[in-house]
């Protein structure tokens, strides 16, 4: 990780940690280092969820974009997986998509996507970071004829709804599905897949106004939806964050379907009709000890990669692997996508509950999850906090009272001044305690904000 690009993107608040000359300063390096690069004015295609700020951020970017030559294609507000969808397929230099994902709507994010869709390569974020911090010549402005325009590109969103409606092997007729939009970019693009599907939609948290993103909905506030879909007699419900690169699900009696139960859900399916290759599930070390456990029943390896769905990716990428994720409910399928991609899962699970009729929460039943607890806590300085000789004496001794019925987890954010501390044991209780011994240390030390 960059001094300001962290595992997804440039993130912080706008105007304080992320500002509009940062993002203007973004799109002059990148427009002036495509056209660089290909010998020609280059193609750049924005993307941006529904939080107030994404609007400055679109008009900075595209202003410094043009300055330096490019031409850029607006999106206008879609979700993340669309715009490398659309990077990828219709042969656009580089993409930019503008969110904070799950973050609160003061926040927001710059997030760079490669001409093969992917996350921007850790060299090029390098450069970018360099010449923001002054360390490289000033750009040089285009000029007359060579100076780049903006283009409404509202097709390329469509064409991705069309992209999502082909992968689905059944009609929906008949079935209510809820979908909870977080007040954010999948606001219009999920019911419209869904209702052209045939399902009998039911849509909650789908009216942003800029500074409701993520408030008290979506996948971060998955009872919201829980009871929505009970409440309703519904079959099965789809939460998603603010830019739509995540999914988690909600059975029809009211069990919370999490990544590592879709992971399950998934790896089983594509197991049982030949689809999984190498026979391995890819996750992070987040993952519940349940899933491991269930996955060694089922016969199917696994592999595990730090924390980021940028991560999970590269080791699918390298390895073959064709489905991997995060337990927050990044998702990749990478027969189809290239990063986590929320809509695109929701149409897996109804693959899966379609095929084998059966509900989410028969389907995730052999998975025995572990209770686990997560704590965030704001620090200083992340490094000082997780080096501390006293803070690492406490995660070890932990550890040592863990010893296989359970395990510690102490990593930094990659997108906040937060340290995490997570504790997975037999009991809510073991959980509890162990996490707040670590954490009091912490604070003792005088590492928090």
């Amino acid at each position: 990780m960059g001094k300001y690009f962290g595992t997804d993107g440039f993130r912080g608040e706008a105007n304080k940690d992320l500002t509009f000359s940062h993002a203007v300063k973004i799109g002059r390096f990148i427009g002036w280092y495509y056209g660089k690069k290909v010998g020609k004015k280059c193609k750049i295609v924005i993307g941006k969820d529904t939080r107030r700020s994404s609007y400055m951020f679109e008009s900075a970017l595209s202003a410094g974009l043009t300055a330096s030559g490019a031409d850029v294609y607006l999106m206008h507000v879609t979700t993340t997986p669309s715009v490398s969808y659309i990077t990828r397929t219709d042969d656009f230099d580089c993409g930019i998509m503008i969110s904070a994902s799950h973050n609160p709507y003061y926040d927001n994010g710059i997030k760079l996507i490669n001409s093969c869709g992917e996350k921007m390569d850790e060299a090029t974020i390098l450069e970018i970071e360099a010449y923001l911090d002054g360390k490289c010549p000033e750009v040089p402005v285009a000029e007359k004829d060579e100076i780049g325009r903006t283009i409404d590109f509202s097709a390329g969103r469509n064409r991705y709804v069309g992209f999502l409606i082909s992968l689905a092997t059944r009609s929906y007729k008949h079935v209510k599905v809820g979908l909870d939009c977080s007040n954010g970019s999948a606001w219009q693009i999920a019911k419209n897949v869904f209702d052209a599907l045939g399902a009998k939609t039911y849509v909650i948290n789908a009216e942003p106004d800029g500074l409701n993103v993520n408030m008290n909905c979506g996948s971060t506030h998955i009872d919201v939806l829980q009871k929505f879909v009970v409440d309703n007699g519904l079959d099965v419900g789809f939460a998603y964050d603010g830019d739509a690169d995540r999914c988690l699900a909600v059975s029809g009696d009211g069990k919370i379907i999490d990544g590592d139960l879709i992971l399950y859900i998934g790896g089983c399916y594509m197991k049982e009709n030949g689809s999984l290759s190498n026979n391995t599930v890819v996750t992070t070390i987040m993952s519940n000890f349940g899933l491991y456990k269930a996955l060694d029943k089922a016969g199917i390896n696994y592999e595990k990669t730090a924390v980021g769905d940028k991560y999970v990716y590269e080791n699918m990428q390298q390895n073959g692997h064709k489905i991997g994720g995060e337990q927050s409910g990044h998702i990749i399928f990478s027969q189809y996508a290239t990063t986590g991609d929320g809509i695109l899962t929701s149409i897996k699970m109804m693959e899966v509950m379609i095929e084998k009729k059966q509900s989410l929460s028969k389907l995730s039943e052999a998975v025995e999850i572990y209770p686990q607890l997560l704590k965030n806590v704001r620090v200083k300085s992340k490094p000082d906090a997780q080096n501390d000789e006293d803070v690492k004496a406490a995660v070890e001794s932990v550890a040592k009272a863990l010893g296989n019925d359970g395990r510690i987890l102490v990593r930094e954010s990659g997108t906040e001044p937060v340290i995490r501390v997570m504790v997975e044991a037999k009991t809510d209780d073991i959980c509890k305690k162990y996490v707040e011994q670590v954490v009091d240390v912490i604070v003792r030390k005088g590492h928090t904000i």
